[in-house]
């Protein structure tokens, strides 16, 4: 009896011992290292909060990767010099003269067709500026003629009528245009007596008014534009003003024009 417990302290001694030992070996990991691949269910420890767990598909299998070593701890702040600056304000100055639309429009004083692109701007681009190149057939005038408009559009507001549909209920502004060729001018010729005619020949000043409609194109399906716009404008040009002025019988057909048009929004 006494030899069986002698035998049962002895062993009972050398697992106290062995397990002292491989405790402390087990439980310490140094913070930077890597902890290798560990069954789920086979150990327990503490996941500090910035640590990154990975998962292995299909198996109860995960890594424990500390993130620092990974990951930078905060980002930095990017200082930027005087000429990061400088070059950022030229490239943004240079992306403002990028046309944002182009138009084509039938009639209004500026040719039978006239084609052009623009720009919108404002806080709602309620304001758009165009710059046209026009087409007048020569009917019975020797050779066509070329017309250039520049152009001053306002919409204060517009309305969403659904199913990608909007319209501006009302369009101002006003444009001029010239007519290139030598049998117009901007000053009387000498051929004629001084204040005879009174008013240039080259260059026409216009006001309008008008309405639209707009299609915004769903973005699956856009191509090129992201928006179509039918248009209409009623003007009329300082010329036309003084002679309705001066003449009792004119009619509003005589110096009112309608004209028609499309608008293609690139940007």
């Amino acid at each position: 009896m006494n030899w069986l417990n002698t035998k049962y302290i002895l062993w009972t001694g050398v697992l106290s011992i062995l397990l002292s030992i491989s405790g402390p070996v087990s439980a310490t990991y140094r913070t930077d290292t890597i902890i290798n691949t560990y069954k789920a269910d086979s150990l327990r420890f503490i996941i500090k909060a910035d640590s990154i767990i990975a998962f292995q598909t299909g198996d109860s299998l995960f890594t424990i990767i500390k993130a620092d070593s990974v990951l930078p701890a905060a980002s930095k702040k990017v200082k930027h010099t005087r000429y990061d600056k400088r070059v950022h304000r030229f490239r943004r100055n240079w992306e403002r003269i990028i046309p944002t639309h182009s138009k084509i429009q039938f009639a209004g004083n500026m040719g039978l067709l006239s084609f052009g692109t623009g720009w919108d701007y404002g806080k709602h681009n309620q304001w758009e500026t165009d710059l046209l190149l026009g087409f007048i057939p020569k009917y019975s005038s020797k050779k066509a003629k070329i017309t250039m408009t520049l152009k001053q559009n306002y919409m204060p507001w517009s309305i969403n009528i659904g199913k990608g549909f909007s319209t501006e209920p009302l369009t101002c502004g006003l444009y001029m245009n010239t007519v290139f060729g030598d049998q117009f001018w901007v000053n009387e010729p000498d051929r004629y007596p001084k204040g005879y005619y009174g008013f240039s020949s080259k260059v026409r000043f216009h006001i309008f008014m008008g309405q639209r409609l707009t299609y915004d194109i769903d973005p699956q399906r856009r191509f090129l534009a992201k928006s179509v716009t039918f248009f209409y404008e009623i003007s009329t040009c300082d010329l036309y003003v003084v002679s309705a002025a001066t003449n009792s019988y004119l009619r509003p057909r005589d110096y009112l024009s309608l004209s028609f048009g499309l608008k293609f929004q690139w940007l």
